[in-house]
């Protein structure tokens, strides 16, 4: 996830003495056993694995090394430019996984190593995020998927009369148009509240529901100017930033948590991954308070990583092995009861087990049906090789309607002229 500036600075400070002084891992403890570095950002719920397989593989040490989310991705480009210092076993996010494919000589390719029989553990886009040259080429294997829906405030909608029952919500919002009508009534019965947290995760989630985005999937061409789905998620967004309807505040940062905690907004997109984080910003005070539903307009996948292996390391199939153990369906589903982390194989997301899952902290809701109702049909958004260049360019231009500084029209001309300047 991201952080603020000041937490994003001192990380890439580490990453880069990291990147320069560490060799790459992959040698052996000081008691002989072999090495194997696992190198993650947020909470892969990995810690009583790693236990786990040491027990059954003694030969094997299992060490972790957490970084926040860009600075985890930013060194992972220097290390692999430098040839050195990349843990043996790399998570890499979906949304940068097309960045890193353009460096796929410099990761082993998993299918020399028999991943390709392991095809159908995973549902078919998924499989397909990880794969190159028609699937000869295995970059990464699946780990979860982030399957939408929508946090709220049930406390903050009784005192906005509106339903607070989870079926009752959901039809309040059929479309992301529909939702924003629901933001109108609320802020006419709660001024001192907002109604959702930020204009940029509307805008995301509604974009992430589009099979394209900034860049057209069939040739990584540059089409955030000419995508109307690019538009219409951005005027919507910024249209309720524009009313006041949003809070202004840049999701998952210490801001973020604090307004958590304080109430200071009602609802929140949420992917699978992020009810921990709403858990853990909002705090015990505010379990019962907050339920889950449907996201406007069915579905949609927010994030979701693969595990891969750099070339560099000096045990690459031992590190694979610990790649196809973390991702293995039995795996997955102990990760999917620990942090609630949606795996991406049906074999999992359909077992009776996670299906019957319900969150205590959420109101007991059905987040198991909730997250893996349509996670058969999903298809993901084409984020791009540089969509890392582009996605802040509209995320700053929408925290300009929200501060004041521009309207939507105009920012979103602004985003436009800015980011096709950042990929000429």
């Amino acid at each position: 996830m991201n952080n603020n500036a000041t937490r994003r600075a001192v990380a890439l400070a580490a990453a880069a003495v990291l990147a320069t002084g560490v060799a790459a891992c992959g040698g052996s403890a000081d008691d002989g056993k072999i090495r194997i570095t696992v190198g993650t950002f947020s909470d892969f719920g990995y810690e009583d694995l790693f236990a786990e397989y040491e027990k059954t593989h003694p030969n094997i040490k299992l060490e972790a090394r957490k970084l926040e989310f860009d600075a985890h991705h930013s060194q992972l480009a220097t290390q692999l430019a430098g040839g050195r210092g990349a843990a043996d076993v790399v998570a890499i996010e979906e949304g940068w996984l097309a960045q890193f494919r353009t460096s796929k000589d410099k990761f082993v390719n998993l299918a020399d190593l028999g991943a390709k029989d392991l095809k159908d553990q995973w549902v078919s886009w998924k499989w397909n995020q990880g794969i190159l040259e028609d699937g000869n080429f295995v970059l990464g294997l699946g780990t979860d998927m982030g399957s939408l829906a929508l946090c709220y405030r049930k406390d903050l909608f009784a005192a906005a009369g509106l339903p607070t029952e989870r079926g009752e919500v959901a039809k309040l919002w059929p479309t992301w148009e529909e939702y924003a009508k629901v933001a109108d009534r609320f802020k006419e019965k709660t001024p001192n509240v907002k109604f959702a947290g930020s204009a940029e995760n509307i805008y995301t989630a509604k974009l992430y529901q589009s099979e394209e985005g900034y860049f057209a999937k069939s040739d990584d061409s540059f089409i955030a100017d000419t995508n109307p789905k690019v538009k219409e998620a951005f005027l919507l967004a910024g249209g309720m930033g524009a009313k006041g309807q949003t809070a202004g505040i840049k999701p998952f940062t210490p801001e973020w948590t604090i307004a958590l905690k304080q109430g200071t907004f009602a609802t929140e997109t949420c992917a699978a991954w992020a009810l921990a984080q709403i858990k853990a910003g909002a705090g015990e005070g505010a379990a019962d308070k907050w339920d889950v539903t449907s996201v406007p307009g069915g579905s949609g996948n927010w994030g979701g990583s693969f595990l891969t292996v750099p070339k560099q390391g000096k045990n690459t199939k031992e590190a694979y092995e610990v790649a196809k153990y973390l991702t293995a369906p039995a795996q997955q589903k102990k990760i999917f009861a620990k942090t609630g982390n949606l795996p991406s194989e049906p074999a999992v997301y359909k077992d009776p087990e996670v299906l019957n899952k319900v969150d205590a902290y959420y109101n007991d809701a059905p987040v198991g049906q909730i997250f893996a109702a349509a996670a058969d049909s999903l298809k993901p958004n084409y984020r791009g090789t540089r969509d890392s260049k582009v996605r802040p360019r509209f995320n700053e231009a929408l925290a300009r309607i929200e501060q004041g500084k521009s309207n939507p029209d105009t920012a979103y001309g602004e985003a436009v002229t800015q980011s096709r300047n950042e990929v000429k």
